[in-house]
């Protein structure tokens, strides 16, 4: 269920064997990619892909990122990445992501906060007039 506060999607991954590391474990690093794939679906079932973005003249790149990592996952195994967007009065947009395994244990969990840069690479200070438009029509 979803509040008018946070809008939420689930999106299912399988470990490819690329990966993994010598000790058959996701590689830290891959991690990172992984919420790259939740921000994707969340796109895609919500209606801000990056291609929305970039058409309405903006780009929204990463000023941070965490990622706390709890238990191993390992190749073949699927995982849920559940990605929440935070709702900000801020003109930025901020994710929250939790990684559960097949026992549905949290395996990770971090957040990426990305800005609007317009055409010019100035920074929005405000909500981009097509970003509002899209929180409006989503209750946030």
């Amino acid at each position: 269920m979803q509040s008018k506060e946070n809008l939420t999607c689930t999106e299912e991954v399988r470990v490819r064997f690329n990966e993994t590391d010598p000790l058959g474990i996701v590689w830290h690093g891959h991690y990172i990619v992984y919420f790259e794939d939740g921000r994707e679906a969340f796109g895609r079932q919500h209606g801000l892909t990056y291609l929305d973005i970039q058409k309405a003249g903006y780009v929204t790149p990463i000023v941070k990122s965490t990622c706390e990592h709890f238990l191993p996952l390992k190749y073949g195994e699927t995982f849920k990445i559940v990605t929440t967007l935070v709702n900000s009065t801020s003109a930025k947009l901020i994710y929250r992501y939790e990684l559960f395994n097949e026992e549905n244990k949290l395996v990770c969990s971090g957040e990426t906060i990305q800005v609007f840069l317009d055409s010019d690479n100035n920074l929005c200070l405000y909500n981009p007039e097509f970003f509002q438009a899209w929180k409006d029509k989503m209750g946030l």
